[in-house]
């Protein structure tokens, strides 16, 4: 009678080891400077997913422009500065500082983010061009998506605070940005599925 009744008591149990995340679904308003190409954003919406699917968000699209307001639980608005193509790389890289920053407001984290696709393209440049063209716009969306699950992090996960591993780093290599997989460490994939 006991081992059946901790059986009941562990069979109960919210966040059971193993136990998927209950999805949240989160409406993300987009606003681009200029309109990247589709494969840009097939690799970066593919990106976004598969880094914060397991963690439980989900994400629907939702041009900036032409939304009317809808009320949602969970949302983000998202700018994406300069161009997010991969048409005229530079061929050297340069540093260009932040490629991605949340709004604060008297320390309160506000849903709103940039990206500077400019300053990501002048990073990767040179290894960007290194990649056959018909691969250069992909890998452009990746790191993309990377920078943006990033920024997704500080706000859903209500933190300024960064990891000493993984996607919640404060900085990037170019090999990171570009590998096959870059996922979060334990702790901020934990801290998102608590939030």
């Amino acid at each position: 009678m006991r081992g059946l009744l901790l059986l009941l008591a562990l069979a109960i149990q919210p966040g059971f080891a193993g136990e998927p995340p209950q999805a949240a679904h989160v409406a993300l308003y987009v606003q681009f400077d200029q309109t990247p190409p589709a494969a840009v954003m097939d690799s970066l919406r593919s990106e976004l997913d598969s880094i914060m699917d397991p963690i439980g968000l989900r994400f629907e699209w939702r041009p900036l422009a032409d939304s009317s307001p809808e009320a949602t639980a969970e949302l983000a608005v998202v700018t994406f500065k300069g161009r997010c193509d991969a048409t005229s790389l530079p061929p050297h890289r340069t540093n260009p500082g932040a490629l991605g920053w949340t709004h604060i407001s008297d320390g309160i984290i506000l849903p709103f983010t940039d990206l500077d696709c400019g300053g990501l393209r002048a990073f990767l440049g040179e290894q960007l061009l290194a990649l056959p063209r018909g691969d250069r716009d992909g890998a452009l969306g990746r790191a993309l998506g990377r920078v943006l699950a990033h920024e997704l992090y500080h706000i859903f996960a209500n933190t300024t605070r960064h990891a000493s591993d993984g996607v919640g780093k404060p900085t990037y290599s170019v090999e990171e940005l570009l590998s096959a997989g870059f996922r979060f460490a334990k702790r901020e994939a934990l801290a998102l599925r608590l939030r």
